[in-house]
């Protein structure tokens, strides 16, 4: 089998099984579920074992196979559970995950898995192999019929909630091909594929010595429960139709059509697409909504209604193309969340603090590449929370809190944006010691006694600075918080922080749905086009000088009774130009709760807007979040709105 055409997808279902295997570890500590997790996690090494071995890569079969076998042995209650093991198991979790990445990378060689397989061999007793001639290990009747025709039979059972049980079928047949030659099968072949079977089934193998390891080179294949080798098992099943079936079918992949028309009903609902390829397709429909924009103009200027009528057809057609392809990247954020709960716990250890870590709202869906983006960002502020913002059991104690500190990393939607949230009921950030250092650093008048929510951001979101005393392996060097925030200004949105001395630290990020395509309201200033992403225009009205007021020095804005800053954009970009022609609109935008009046010269009307990320002038004024390119060819920058607040 060319091995190098899977290692993708081996890697994608590794990575979920050691996810899998973290969150089942972190149970296991805490004492939760009984011994569900120990099963959980010794499933879930089992298929990364026969993975493995299927695609050649032996040091991670051989890691694998003896963590099974330690696992076994806790099963069976021959190992207790306890500290030593407990560092034990999350060492084995470690390196089973880089020795994967490296056997895909290519770089197996560079990761040493001798040490610590030694380790777990000397900590636990071997697993023991199946008996190939004994009794079953559940006392159960096999529910398949031998094949007719010569060879070994040989009986296989799939463990109870294979995935894609056709396709570990499939691979135990092959691994079968390796040691002679598959001459039949029950159920066909073209069954066992299509997952039509209970979780048995038969092979008649013809083998040019004696079956020595049948049972174990059958169970590298993953997800087999039991091995049964010989004539001596009652069948209790009715016949199931077999076929012959020969090695070179199998390293074709050939299916017969003996059985008859393929039963479409079981056909895969699902397929595994690269992520560069939808990339791609993103930005294909990002262009053809810019040449749509085109087409639009262009058909308005022409009296002709069948090429009106065409234009509308295709910009129809456009929109429902667009709205499929953003829905196909819309992933749920658990893909991402559920790496943190063992990080977490890593990083308390290291810092001899206990965290109760509670996720919520992981079935919130986020665009794809924008969920990668904002891993990292995360990752600092849960850092910070555990490292600065969570006190020690015995400080909490002092305080009256109970003795662990409480973490919680949320998500919920807002409209079209989504909203992350790290939250912590720890020391809070401390304003005093900021507006010291801030001072110190000449970052604020020296004179100036107190900091604002918005100011306090500003200071702690510079590039190195930092309140820390010293430096940890997990903070301290000035670069979290500034990361954070310029991140998420690149991805269009927004960091909010709300803290209270004693009491803890809100961290919001409010993200858009997507990177690449939003609708936005356009806006002139003199000859300049601006856009206003629509999911923060609340409305808009005509300036009038009835509805303009002056309060304290500022001018607001009286919208039914409720009073609203008035930011003129020729002001905030500095616009030397003609005064505008006619009354000037404003744009009402709102974000959370804050609302403000923009004031523009003229509104051009609604357009679907193709997203450009683009850096700023490096300490410039942060007033946009991107740039786009109109119908006409034209650029636009596009309005953040959270400056404007």
């Amino acid at each position: 089998m060319d091995s190098a055409q899977y290692a993708e997808l081996f890697l994608t279902e590794s990575r979920e099984h050691v996810s899998a295997m973290n969150h089942s570890l972190l149970e296991l500590e805490r004492g939760v579920g009984g011994d569900e997790p120990v099963s959980a996690i010794f499933r879930s090494v089992h298929t990364i074992k026969g993975m493995s071995a299927t695609m050649g890569y032996g040091p991670v079969a051989s890691l694998s196979h003896e963590l099974e076998s330690l696992l076994d042995g806790v099963r069976r209650g021959a190992r207790v559970v306890d500290p030593p093991l407990m560092v034990l198991l999350f060492e084995a979790s470690d390196l089973l995950e880089r020795a994967v990445e490296a056997a895909v990378d290519g770089t197996l060689d560079s990761v040493d898995v001798g040490p610590l397989v030694a380790r777990l061999r000397g900590d636990g007793a071997r697993a023991p192999s199946d008996d190939e001639g004994g009794s079953d290990p559940d006392g159960t009747e096999w529910t398949v019929t031998a094949p007719p025709g010569d060879g070994l039979l040989v009986r296989v059972r799939l463990a109870p909630g294979t995935p894609l049980k056709g396709v570990r079928a499939y691979l135990v047949v092959q691994a079968a091909g390796k040691l002679g030659d598959v001459v039949a099968c029950a159920p066909n072949l073209q069954a066992l594929q299509a997952g039509d079977f209970d979780h048995d089934f038969a092979i008649r193998l013809v083998l040019p010595c004696a079956p020595d390891d049948v049972g174990e080179a059958l169970r590298k294949a993953g997800d087999v429960a039991h091995v049964r080798v010989g004539e001596d098992v009652v069948e209790s099943a009715p016949p199931r139709h077999a076929t012959e079936l020969t090695v070179a079918d199998l390293a074709e992949g050939i299916v017969t059509a003996s059985a008859g028309p393929a039963d479409t009903s079981r056909r895969p609902r699902s397929v595994r697409i690269d992520l560069r390829r939808l990339d791609t397709l993103m930005n294909l429909i990002g262009e053809l909504v810019i040449t749509r924009g085109r087409l639009i103009q262009l058909a308005a200027a022409i009296d002709d209604p069948a090429l009106h009528e065409a234009v509308s057809q295709a910009s129809r057609l456009v929109a429902d193309l667009q709205d499929e392809i953003m829905t196909s990247r819309m992933v749920p954020v658990w893909q991402v969340f559920d790496r943190f709960p063992r990080m977490v716990r890593d990083a308390a250890h290291s810092t001899n603090k206990t965290v109760e870590f509670v996720i919520e709202g992981k079935e919130v869906e986020l665009d794809r590449s924008m969920l990668e983006e904002v891993g990292d960002p995360i990752v600092h502020l849960l850092r910070n929370a555990v490292d600065h913002g969570i006190e020690t059991p015995e400080e909490r104690l002092a305080m009256g809190k109970p003795a662990a500190g409480k973490l919680v990393l949320s998500a919920t939607r807002d409209r079209s944006a989504v909203a992350i949230r790290v939250s912590d009921d720890g020391r809070g950030i401390d304003r005093e010691l900021v507006l010291a250092r801030a001072r110190q650093g000449g970052l604020v008048d020296a004179a100036k006694a107190e900091l604002t929510d918005d100011e306090l951001v500003k200071i702690i979101a510079r590039a190195g600075f930092s309140t820390a005393e010293r430096v940890t392996a997990l903070s301290g060097r000035g670069v979290g918080v500034d990361a954070v925030y310029n991140r998420v200004r690149s991805l269009g949105g927004t960091v909010d922080i709300r803290s209270a001395h004693g009491q803890g630290t809100t961290v919001t990020l409010r993200l858009p749905l997507t990177l690449a395509i939003v609708r936005s309201l356009l806006a002139r200033i003199g000859d300049e086009t601006y856009a206003m992403p629509m999911t923060h225009v609340r409305e808009t009205v005509e300036l009038k000088p009835t509805i303009v007021r002056n309060l304290k020095g500022r001018e607001v804005l009286m919208v039914r009774d409720e009073v609203l800053p008035l930011v003129r954009l020729r002001t905030l970009v500095e616009f030397v130009g003609a005064a505008p022609r006619g009354r000037e609109q404003v744009i009402v935008v709102e974000l959370a709760e804050q609302r403000a009046g923009l004031v523009v010269d003229a509104l051009i009307g609604q357009q679907e807007i193709v997203v450009k990320q683009f850096d700023g002038v490096r300490d410039g004024h942060a007033l946009f979040s991107g740039a786009t390119i109109l119908g006409d060819g034209a650029p636009a920058l596009i309005i953040d709105v959270s400056s404007l607040l």
